[in-house]
């Protein structure tokens, strides 16, 4: 019984249908555009990981810059209390830089202005070192899916020369070129998804930050012109004082 088993799985056809066969009968071609897939979308992963956490990097540090900077008497003693290579630290360098030439300037409404732009242009620094990488996520969700059309009407271009070859469209001839055609096209699609949500989330995420970066470019503009004097309300806010404990009664005589 167990040898009539294994000669008769040994008879019985092999699946030619598979993946690996559909992808072996397209060729070079079809493995260059599935390379050239997978090439895209390990891509796409890595800028949506190291992106997230550069971006979460900044968050937790602007917490920093809410409850400890603001409460220093001087922006160069609340820098020291900044991480050296963060976004936060490098605006209050650049603000205390521009502080140190505005004197310079004859004309006070020019020196303002361009401590204002010194600013602007730090912001634009950090704003475009958060959006590296952004771009290849954009144009992985817009060609993905052609470059998977592209493998899709490579094989129904080789099934129709089957058909033409076989002079009848039997299954046999034109599965293995559409199988392969249908595979192309899914992962395409499943390239260019995860690509164009990544892409929507970082941006968002990004647009956060750069309010945050522009609110506290405001304050630091503010604080130098008024000499210290305006600060945040979080920092210009008082620490609660403790309660007082109620007083004992006096002992009886």
């Amino acid at each position: 019984m167990f040898i009539e088993l294994l000669a008769a799985a040994a008879e019985a056809p092999k699946n030619q249908f598979g993946f690996l066969e559909a992808m072996e009968q397209g060729g070079v071609i079809a493995w260059s555009i599935f390379g050239v897939l997978v090439i895209m979308s390990v891509g796409s992963f890595y800028i949506l990981f190291t992106k997230l956490l550069e971006q979460n990097k900044i968050m937790n540090q602007y917490k920093a810059v809410r409850s400890t900077f603001w409460r220093a008497p001087s922006l160069k003693e609340g820098a020291t209390k900044l991480d050296k290579n963060s976004a936060w630290r490098q605006l209050v360098d650049d603000a205390v830089k521009a502080e140190e030439e505005h004197g310079k300037m004859a004309d006070q409404l020019e020196a303002h202005d361009w401590m204002h732009g010194s600013l602007s242009r730090s912001e634009a620094a950090i704003n475009s070192k958060l959006s590296g990488g952004l771009a290849f996520l954009a144009t992985t969700g817009a060609t993905a899916p052609f470059v998977g059309l592209l493998g899709t009407v490579i094989g129904i271009y080789r099934a129709l020369i089957n058909i033409g070859l076989a002079g009848s469209a039997s299954i046999d001839k034109v599965a293995g070129p559409v199988g392969e055609a249908l595979i192309m096209t899914a992962i395409g699609l499943l390239v260019a998804v995860p690509a164009v949500l990544a892409y929507n989330w970082l941006q968002a995420r990004n647009k956060k930050i750069a309010e945050l970066l522009n609110g506290f470019s405001t304050d630091l503009l503010a604080n130098i012109n008024s000499k210290g004097a305006v600060k945040p309300a979080v920092a210009a806010a008082p620490a609660a004082k403790p309660a007082a404990a109620p007083a004992k009664p006096a002992a009886k005589a």
